[in-house]
């Protein structure tokens, strides 16, 4: 296993004016500009690129997780979402946890059976094909590319043969050999290694032949529960079968001449948005890219979104989450009154609000529609749970479930728990017109991605690549030490890092290879040079396309 990980190479924006993809595997990316090039739109080469990115990037992503995204109409200007993020078992209570030795002190580990959430992926693929697909397409034209990856081989990319690596015990475990599906014999597959699925194509055809009931009934959905049962959890067929996606409104702020979208409660969407309207109070740009002064007020107010974001955001349809409150710019304000420039600070108190491992890949096409769309099994594999004879392992989100029966977001029965995953967008707030489908995949990395490549581009005049280029913060709560921790990438100066510890962050620094991981992987496609303020406009600089791909991840942008 290599150890380092070097960036070296520089990269130009990929510009073009037909269509763009931007994912973290080429062989993915480039399926998705096959089928707009066959005439289909965004949101039929968003489901061909998920369908794709299962195959050769299963340690991140699989229709054995969860799925959201967000779509742009181009002819309507509208900017609609699903959450196809699955439900806990209807058997799953916190009674049973506690009968089962578990507590919030003692949560069951991250790989068990217990933490199987009903995967939302496979319907959201169905659903987001027949709302905002374009028709010209059937499901079989969409999977057949990634049906042919599975069935006739691959060969694995860098970065992804590393991160297989490092997850490839979980589908050794103990009773867990048909995790066998996804290592070549027993071991995980090399750096250019060809690998096969021939279970995950035969899963796939089952999907086209069937549609959403091909996976939530019959031969898979079987096999879900089954291993699921075996493993000690209590998924049931009715669970399986009763699952459906959610349309959803998604929700916005204006932050400064930009109109920013993500995805509602269950996500934490909403943490990015608070967070900029914190930053909305300070001259961001006058304190100068990555300086001291600019990462702590940005630390400070990403703590601060974080915190209230953890204590807020469930499913909505078992709790009322005041998200109205929490965007408020007044809201914002008060909270920004608490940052201090001299001090960090150790631990945040919630507010209280009026009202009170994954895949990012994004898609334009050529009639200027969007899909901004994450999928993911949560960490690496899941749970590596594989059921039998299917391809794919089972996803883990049920660790995101709190034990505490006085949190909003305790486990329940047929319940949608805290999640990670956020798709973004901007546009216009006057005209509506789309400005950027982003994001940033890395679980609780995500909003403050979000954050950074944004301030990047609309603060300091970067184009989407510099942007995903440059080094990041990612600051997490230690739980154990009851503080926070500020990681920072290799790039940051070391005289940023001493001064940063001088006013009482606990900084990790500098954070460089493969841990890079930890600062997240995005993507981003710009429709036209709206973040370069100094540049004359020019005749039909709007159809111009702009595409970034993040160099800590094996993918690329492409377009015609």
């Amino acid at each position: 296993m290599q150890a380092d990980l070097l960036f070296s190479s520089r990269r130009s924006p990929v510009v073009c004016l037909n269509g763009c993809v931007s994912s973290s595997q080429p062989l993915a990316s480039n399926i998705g500009l096959e089928i707009l090039k066959r005439g289909g739109n965004a949101a039929d080469a968003a489901v061909a690129v998920a369908a794709a990115l299962n195959v050769t990037e299963p340690t991140s992503t699989g229709i054995g997780g969860d799925a959201f995204c967000l779509f742009y109409d181009a002819a309507t200007k509208q900017v609609r979402g699903l959450n196809g993020s699955g439900r806990s078992p209807k058997a799953q209570t916190l009674e049973l946890m506690e009968r089962c030795g578990f507590s919030q002190s003692n949560p069951p580990h991250d790989f068990h059976a217990l933490n199987v959430t009903v995967p939302g992926a496979a319907a959201c693929w169905c659903d987001t094909v027949t709302l905002f697909g374009s028709k010209t397409l059937s499901l079989a034209d969409l999977l057949q590319p990634a049906i042919d990856l599975a069935q006739n081989g691959f060969p694995v990319a860098e970065i992804t043969a590393y991160q297989w690596a490092k997850g490839a015990e979980s589908l050794r475990a103990a009773g867990r050999e048909l995790g066998r599906d996804l290592l070549i014999n027993n071991q995980p597959p090399k750096h250019g290694q060809v690998m096969t699925n021939p279970n995950l194509a035969r899963t796939f055809q089952e999907l086209v032949l069937c549609g959403r009931t091909g996976f939530y009934e019959g031969r898979i959905a079987q096999a879900v529960v089954d291993v699921v049962q075996e493993n000690g959890g209590v998924m049931s067929l009715d669970d399986m079968k009763n699952h459906v996606t959610t349309e959803i409104t998604p929700i916005y702020i204006n932050y400064k001449t930009v109109r920013v979208w993500e995805v509602p409660p269950n996500s934490q969407g909403m943490a990015a948005l608070i967070a900029l309207n914190i930053l909305e109070n300070v001259p961001i740009k006058d304190l100068g890219h990555n300086s001291a002064h600019y990462l702590h007020i940005l630390v400070e107010s990403l703590k601060l979104s974080m915190t209230d974001t953890m204590h807020f955001s469930t499913d909505p349809d078992k709790v009322n989450v005041p998200v109205e409150g929490l965007l408020s710019k007044d809201y914002a304000l008060q909270r920004a009154k608490l940052i201090q420039m001299d001090k960090a600070r150790s631990v945040c108190d919630h507010g209280i609000p009026t009202g009170s491992d994954t895949v990012y890949f994004t898609v334009v096409d050529g009639e200027g529609n969007a899909c901004s769309f994450v999928n993911s099994n949560y960490m690496g594999f899941g749970t590596g749970l594989v059921p039998r004879n299917c391809g794919f392992s089972l996803q883990n989100r049920g660790a995101n479930f709190s034990l505490d029966s006085t949190h909003v977001n305790c486990i329940g029965p047929e319940k949608r728990p805290y999640h990670t995953i956020i798709p973004a967008m901007l546009t216009d707030p006057l005209s509506g017109r789309l400005l950027c489908s982003f994001g940033v995949m890395g679980g609780f990395m995500q909003p403050q991605g979000h954050v950074q490549v944004l301030l990047n581009m609309l603060e300091f005049g970067m184009n989407p690549q510099r942007a995903l280029d440059a080094p990041r913060v990612f600051v997490q709560f230690d739980q154990a030490a009851q503080l926070w921790q500020l990681n920072l990438e290799a790039g940051m100066d070391r005289g940023v890092a001493d001064e940063l510890r001088g006013r009482g962050h606990v900084v990790n620094w500098p954070v460089e290879g493969h841990e890079r991981d930890r600062f997240g992987r995005g993507q981003i496609i710009s429709v036209g040079k709206w973040w370069d303020l100094t540049d004359e406009k020019q005749d039909g600089q709007e159809r111009v396309l702009w595409a970034g791909s993040d160099p800590r991840a094996d993918g690329c942008a492409v377009g015609y």
